[in-house]
C-alpha cells in the first residue's frame, strides 16, 4: 500500500528568519494521523536565513540526522564538536542521555535550506556521540547510496535502530528498482525534482508512506533528489 504525503498537507511555521514544513506532528503542530512512521518521528524542512539559526536547546534520547540541500550549517554541541555541515555531507547525532546544540546558518546573505530527521533509538540513556561524513562523490556516481545503518554498511554512519537511510539523485529519465525486506516498511521524502514510484507521481516535498509491497520502482521524470528511509513497522 502506497500513501502519498503532499507537500501542501504538512504543518508549517514561520519565524521570519525560519521557515519551517512539518511531515509529522512537531511543536505547535499536531496531526494525529502523522505522529510518526514506525521509529521515524521528525522530518521537518527548514530554510533559515542567513547569519540566524538555533541556539544552544537540549535533545534526549533521540537519534538526530542533518542533511543540507543548499548552503552551509554550522554546528555545536556540548560535546566539544563544532563543525559546518555542506550539502552532500550528513550528520548524525546521538543525543543519549542528554546533549545541548546549536545551528546557524553562518553565511550572512545566503540562506541554508535543510531537511532535519529525528529517529527513536532502540535504547534510552545511551552515551552521546557525533558523526558527520561527505557522500558527495558517491552521490554524483551511484544511483542509491547508503547513508545511515545500524552497522556501519558500506561505510555509512551508524545509528541506534533497525533503520536504514539512502540518499539519491537521479538524472531524467534515470531509474532504479528498490526490493523491501520482508515486513519492512519504507518512507520516501521528496527533495528536489519529480519522480513515478509504482503508480503515483511525486513532486518537490511530497513524502510516501509504503506498507505491504515487495517492490519499489523509481521513475525520474526530472533530475531528482530524494531521501528513502527502510524500516521496521515496530520499535
Amino acid at each position: 500500500m502506497l500513501t502519498l504525503r503532499k507537500t501542501n498537507d504538512r504543518g508549517g511555521a514561520e519565524h521570519g528568519w525560519l521557515k519551517s514544513k512539518h511531515t509529522f506532528s512537531f511543536a505547535d503542530y499536531h496531526a494525529p494521523d502523522f505522529m510518526g512512521f514506525g521509529p521515524l518521528r521528525v522530518i521537518n524542512e527548514d530554510w533559515i536565513q542567513g547569519g540566524e539559526g538555533f541556539g544552544m536547546h537540549p535533545h534526549k534520547d533521540m537519534e538526530i540526522i542533518t542533511y543540507v540541500v543548499k548552503g552551509a550549517l554550522e554546528h555545536k554541541d556540548s560535546m566539544g564538536n563544532q563543525a559546518v555541515i555542506l550539502p552532500g555531507e550528513v550528520q548524525k547525532m546521538s543525543a543519549g542521555k542528554g546533549v545541548l546544540h546549536s545551528e546557524y546558518s553562518p553565511r550572512k546573505g545566503e540562506d541554508t535550506h535543510l531537511l532535519q530527521i529525528w529517529i527513536h533509538p532502540n535504547k534510552k540513556g545511551l552515551t552521546p556521540s557525533y558523526q558527520q561524513k561527505s557522500f558527495e562523490e558517491q552521490l554524483n556516481t551511484e544511483k542509491l547510496v547508503l547513508v545511515v545503518s545500524p552497522d556501519a554498511e558500506l561505510g555509512s554512519l551508524s545509528i541506534s535502530q533497525d533503520a536504514k537511510l539512502y540518499v539519491s539523485r537521479l538524472k531524467a529519465d534515470d531509474s532504479l528498482d528498490y526490493q523491501l525486506g520482508q515486513g519492512r516498511v519504507a518512507w520516501l521524502q521528496m527533495v528536489k525534482g519529480e519522480l513515478k514510484v509504482n503508480s503515483l507521481e511525486l513532486s518537490v516535498g511530497d513524502g510516501l508512506a509504503v506498507r505491504d509491497e515487495e517492490l519499489l520502482s523509481v521513475v525520474a521524470q526530472k533530475d531528482s533528489e530524494f531521501l528513502l528511509f527502510d524500516l521496521s513497522p515496530s520499535f
